[in-house]
């Protein structure tokens, strides 16, 4: 598996990104370093940090040990609730750069709307500076809901590439994925395991059986056959490798109608409305 044979979803603003990345959280420095080697060794060229993990260094170090070229590593970070604001989000993006020991990122989310605070769209305005001057491809939210989204737009006339959501089959979200399809955003799943809850369930490992593949192999070609974004984490290289072997089979009719009637509306992470995570 290479990054020319993982299938890529065009952005908004002209640009791809790949079907499957690699999770980082919540590794530390030193595990973030040899653990996003051994990703990269496998394949992966979609590398997901935050600044609230506490790993970019970890990151940086372990996409520079790989001795891939910058150019085809995709590194994603995210800002920190307590940075929002315009001057701080700027300030926060170069500590950002310096952690991961980069000149560019190819996206910037904003981890968490914290609407209580009310200073997300200045911190939008931050982003699309930092986009005009080159110093990120492409920007994006996480855990935005389609309010907030219409207030970015509303105010600064510039929609996010990519939301990255809390989504998995029992916890589908099927209206908001509809609104961000309506909308021109790609959806990236964060948690799309279930944060493992669903490895073990009988659906899931029916279907295993069936296609004879593992239980994450099941669940991660649900989120490629609905057009998401799957950022998987493991520290295992062999799992690593399996999580990336999603692209030659698919799920049937019957399969996907299984799978639907795992929607339990059951969010495990933060309510986007009330999360204050900073």
């Amino acid at each position: 598996m290479t990054d020319a044979t993982i299938p890529h979803l065009p952005l908004n603003d002209g640009r791809r990104i790949a079907q499957i990345g690699f999770g980082t959280w919540p590794l530390d420095d030193a595990l973030a370093e040899t653990v996003v080697q051994a990703a990269l060794a496998c394949g992966y060229r979609l590398i997901d940090t935050a600044a609230r993990y506490g790993n970019e260094t970890g990151v940086g170090r372990g996409i520079a040990a790989s001795g891939l070229p910058r150019s085809e590593v995709a590194i994603t970070s995210k800002l920190r609730g307590s940075e929002h604001g315009y001057e701080t989000t700027l300030r926060a993006f170069d500590a950002t750069m310096a952690a991961l020991g980069t000149d560019y990122l190819d996206l910037y989310l904003i981890h968490w709307p914290l609407p209580m605070r009310d200073l997300y769209v200045d911190t939008w305005r931050a982003f699309v500076r930092l986009r005009e001057e080159g110093r990120i491809r492409s920007i994006g939210v996480s855990n935005f809901q389609p309010a907030h989204i219409e207030r970015l737009l509303a105010e600064t006339g510039v929609l996010p590439a990519v939301n990255q959501l809390e989504l998995h089959p029992d916890f589908t979200q099927a209206a908001l994925r509809a609104w961000h399809a309506r909308q021109g955003i790609v959806i990236e799943s964060w948690s799309p395991l279930g944060r493992g809850a669903l490895l073990q369930d009988a659906t899931v490992l029916r279907l295993a059986q069936k296609h004879g593949r593992s239980a994450a192999q099941i669940l991660l070609r649900w989120h490629v056959q609905h057009g998401l974004v799957a950022i998987p984490k493991s520290q295992d290289p062999a799992r690593m490798a399996q999580n990336l072997a999603v692209f030659d089979f698919a799920l049937d009719g019957d399969d996907l109608a299984a799978l639907a009637l795992l929607d339990g509306d059951h969010r495990q992470g933060g309510d986007p409305d009330t999360n204050d995570e900073r």
